[in-house]
C-alpha cells in the first residue's frame, strides 16, 4: 500500500510541476502529458470529467455526427435555436431549399436526435442536444 501511495504522489507531483522524463509531441491546443497515462484519460481526468466515454462504442455516434455534416442541416439547427421553428417559417430562410427539401433534412435531424417535435408542426432542439451542439461548435471554432 505504501508503494502505491508513493507512486501516486510521485505521479501527481510530476503532473503538477509539468516535469516528465518522456513526453509525447504536443498537439495544438492540448497540454503535454507523460507516457504513464493515456492522453485522453489524462485530459478528461484533469478537467474533472468521467472518462467512461473513452470506453463507449463510438461507432454508435456516427449517424448523429454525419447529420451535422450538411450545411443545410446546420443552418436549420441554427434557425430553430433562434426561434424559427416551423417549416413555413424555415422555407422563407434563404438557401434552405424547398419545403420538401427542408422536410428531408428535418427528418434526418429528428432521426438522429438533434430535433424533436414538442407540438404538431413545431421543431425544437432537445435541451441536452443544445449543450452537445454548442460544445461541438465551440471545439471547432478555434481550429486552424
Amino acid at each position: 500500500m505504501d508503494n502505491r501511495l508513493a507512486e501516486l504522489e510521485r505521479r501527481i507531483a510530476a503532473l503538477e510541476s509539468g516535469a516528465s522524463t518522456r513526453r509525447r509531441p504536443q498537439a495544438a491546443g492540448f497540454p503535454q502529458t507523460d507516457d504513464s497515462a493515456p492522453v485522453g484519460r489524462a485530459l478528461l481526468a484533469s478537467n474533472g470529467v468521467e472518462p467512461a466515454v473513452l470506453d463507449a462504442d463510438w461507432t454508435e455516434w456516427a449517424g448523429a455526427l454525419a447529420a451535422l455534416g450538411n450545411p443545410v442541416r446546420l443552418t436549420l439547427l441554427q434557425q430553430i435555436l433562434r426561434g424559427t421553428s416551423t417549416v413555413n417559417a424555415l422555407s422563407e430562410v434563404q438557401g434552405l431549399g424547398t419545403s420538401g427539401q427542408i422536410y428531408h433534412h428535418l427528418r434526418q435531424l429528428t432521426a438522429e436526435g438533434w430535433l424533436h417535435t414538442p407540438s404538431r408542426g413545431v421543431f425544437a432542439v432537445p435541451p441536452p442536444r443544445v449543450v452537445a451542439l454548442m460544445t461541438i461548435l465551440a471545439a471547432l471554432e478555434g481550429r486552424a
